[in-house]
């Protein structure tokens, strides 16, 4: 009998971890559900991790260290604080932090971290890569305040049903712009 070999397997579960953790949480997530979505024998759920901890800290290094890596990317491109401002709110709006996948991420993540020092260890590495692409542009004390409201904007979109995805709010006024947050907190001019 031939072995089957399958070497993106391993990829497909984390993936689907992320998938699984969207729609049920953390506290909905499990072998067998991440099993099931990423198409696999639920054998290979402990042939490739050991044990559920494991999976859920490469899912949560995986899509931490994309976001990381695409906020850096739009930092490198700025040429001045004042565009590294523009390209945080774009990312804050948008993709990195703008989307419900990135949202209910970011959130379980948050959430496990201020339990466990081993999740908590994923987002202090985010945090720092963010604030070293921030201080390409501005100083320590004020890239520090733009993670800080940018993780702050994101806890705000994904709870605050008056902030729309149109930039307004349920009652039609508008929705708090982030690029004049961050700008406040940089301490840059309107």
């Amino acid at each position: 009998m031939t072995r089957r070999t399958d070497p993106e397997r391993r990829d497909r579960i984390v993936d689907a971890c992320l998938d699984v953790l969207v729609e049920h949480g953390v506290a909905g997530a499990s072998h067998r559900r991440v099993a099931a979505a990423a198409d696999v024998p639920l054998g290979s759920m402990t042939y490739h991790f050991d044990g559920f901890e494991a999976l859920l800290a490469e899912a949560f290094g995986r899509f931490a260290a994309g976001a990381a890596a695409r906020f850096e990317a739009a930092m490198a491109e700025a040429e001045d604080a004042d565009a590294a401002i523009a390209a945080a709110a774009a990312l804050a709006r948008g993709a990195v932090l703008g989307t419900r996948r990135e949202l209910v991420l970011t959130q379980e993540l948050c959430t496990l971290a201020a339990r466990d020092e081993h999740f908590r260890a994923i987002t202090t590495a985010w945090m720092a890569r963010s604030r070293a692409a921030l201080e390409q542009h501005m100083d320590p004390e004020a890239a520090r305040g733009v993670d800080a409201m940018m993780e702050g904007l994101t806890l705000h979109r994904a709870l605050d049903a008056r902030w729309g995805a149109a930039g307004t709010d349920a009652d039609g006024g508008a929705a708090p712009d982030p690029e004049v947050l961050l700008r406040r907190v940089a301490g840059l001019a309107d």
